[in-house]
């Protein structure tokens, strides 16, 4: 099939263009740089330089690739990561405006699927450690977080309901491997390394991760196949942050974690933070390998931290 990939110089980007090339398919990439497009050319992928909130642009370059399937992978993100201080305002027009415009250039070209990343940490801390995809999300949280989520749901809502597409939208766990902030090089790794990424409290916060290749073939398996609707993109060993955090730790080779109150945590790093380490729920995959044929590679981070971080 024919693949237009915005978003496809990102963590995910890469490993999904190789995979959709693997599998057969042709692939258009969207980027706003020139020195990248070289590099996807010379992966075999045919590149589009475009900044996604140019419309006309947008429409013109995917009419020209008359893409099959549309997959949204645009985010904005600060290569070091701070929870309490990230700048969310460029992912979130990302989410809002872009989405917008994506969807109305992938009607343009006569694309009939739409695929986007969306988040599966949304889910309300609320009932039972882990969430299907029909779960409750968060609203009303703080700001910037607040925020963040708002967009997210923005984003679903543009895709699930596109007139004339089939929407799809894969809520991602926290990725890990290379590229991501949690590679052995990325910034969550170093704070880990500098004690600085404690457990809070009981460390009840439940975290699902998925490496980032299986996010990939996972994408890859959502363009071939699949109903419209919302997959949970995770792997299948949900875990709190007091089993999580100390074997991502010894997998980097750095000291064990430090442990804080919930109070100090509030106090420094804000109530978000505090609440995601102490109550945030899990997801469940089952939808995903049920309708999907999914099956991630790295089933748990007990394995993927030990060989897959990067």
């Amino acid at each position: 099939m024919r693949v237009f990939v915005a978003g496809v110089t990102g963590a995910i980007g890469r490993p999904l263009a190789s995979g959709l090339r693997a599998a057969g398919h042709q692939v258009t990439g969207m980027t706003r740089s020139a020195e990248k497009a070289r590099a996807l050319e010379r992966m075999g992928v045919d590149a589009v330089v475009c900044d996604v909130f140019d419309a006309a642009a947008v429409e013109q370059a995917m009419r020209a690739a008359h893409p099959e399937v549309v997959v949204h992978e645009l985010t904005d993100l600060p290569a070091v990561f701070n929870p309490r201080r990230t700048d969310y305002t460029g992912t979130n027009r990302l989410r809002r405006e872009g989405t917008g415009i994506l969807v109305a250039a992938a009607r343009a070209a006569g694309a009939h699927r739409l695929i986007a990343q969306s988040i599966a940490f949304l889910y309300a801390p609320e009932g039972g450690p882990v969430k299907d995809e029909d779960a409750r999300p968060i609203v009303g949280a703080p700001a910037p977080f607040g925020e963040a989520m708002a967009a997210v749901l923005d984003l679903e809502q543009q895709v699930l309901h596109a007139d004339g597409l089939h929407g799809v939208v894969l809520r991602y766990g926290y990725f890990y491997g290379p590229g991501t902030h949690f590679a052995a090089d990325g910034s969550i790794a170093g704070e880990v390394r500098r004690r600085r990424f404690p457990v809070v409290g009981s460390g009840a916060g439940i975290f699902s991760f998925v490496h980032v290749d299986d996010a990939a073939a996972a994408t890859v398996a959502a363009v071939e196949r699949g109903a419209p609707g919302v997959y949970n993109i995770v792997d299948d060993d949900p875990a709190p942050t007091r089993l999580w955090l100390p074997a991502y730790a010894a997998a980097l080779g750095a000291p064990r974690p430090l442990r804080i109150p919930t109070l100090l945590a509030r106090l420094v790093a804000g109530r978000q933070v505090a609440e995601s380490a102490t109550r945030q729920r899990g997801a469940s995959n089952q939808k995903a390998g049920r309708e999907l044929g999914w099956r991630p590679a790295f089933p748990s981070w007990r394995q993927g931290f030990v060989s897959g971080l990067g």
